[in-house]
């Protein structure tokens, strides 16, 4: 019985860490849509956005089923809670990518500036770090490398401060109207690389049994 409570909390493991590794994936290739004008890209983007709410919801299901099943205590119920709390944060992550998807569509036949298709990828290119670095400390349950996802977003929230001096710079009405979907994107974005934080942030809880680790690293970062 034990053996098979082992198994199945290290089934739910291996299936949160291939869900954020569905993540990178399906951020690049929301991006690319967008920065490529592809709709058909786009429309698959969110016709599938209910594949991760589905994923997402099952890892939650396994978890509260294992709770009441095994009444697991200690590091066994923090590992367990952790993995719900991690899923939740990737369900977030899938619709922040169908976003930049919906963004693309609408985007698709205006006349973007290029400067900020430039950032876009700039900013991409960073947050794929911070999501494959998330990956990593997840699947190897790697504390140090958790505890540095904060100074790996510090420059993604600095490029996205850059989309909106862009956008101040515009004076062309079409320019503005397609310039502004891009910077939400530009947001979108930023938001997906502050939920690796947030699964940082869990890893650490369930790695040390100590809350505010990530605080405390991105505390000491410079100004």
């Amino acid at each position: 019985m034990l053996e098979q409570f082992r198994q199945d909390m290290a089934g739910v493991h291996s299936d949160v860490v291939s869900i954020m590794r569905e993540l990178l994936h399906l951020t690049q290739q929301a991006v690319d849509a967008l920065i490529e004008s592809d709709v058909d890209a786009a429309q698959a983007i969110i016709d599938g956005d209910d594949r991760f709410d589905e994923l997402t919801l099952g890892i939650e299901d396994r978890v509260l089923e294992l709770i009441a099943t095994q009444s697991p205590v200690a590091r066994d119920l923090r590992f367990l809670q952790s993995m719900a709390f991690i899923a939740m944060y990737q369900e977030r992550m899938a619709d922040l990518a169908c976003g930049i998807a919906k963004a693309a569509r609408r985007t698709a036949r205006k006349q973007v500036p290029q400067p900020l298709i430039d950032l876009i990828k700039a900013q991409a290119n960073l947050v794929y770090r911070v999501i494959d670095a998330s990956r990593e400390a997840l699947e190897k349950r790697d504390l140090e490398l958790a505890l540095k996802l904060p100074e790996l977003d510090e420059p993604v929230d600095s490029l996205n401060k850059q989309f909106y001096r862009e956008l101040g710079r515009l004076t062309d009405e079409d320019e503005i109207e397609a310039a502004s979907k891009m910077v939400l994107s530009a947001r979108y974005l930023e938001r997906i690389a502050d939920h690796c934080i947030d699964v940082g942030e869990r890893l650490a809880y369930l790695i040390t049994g100590e809350r505010d680790l990530l605080e405390a690293a991105e505390a000491a970062l410079p100004n």
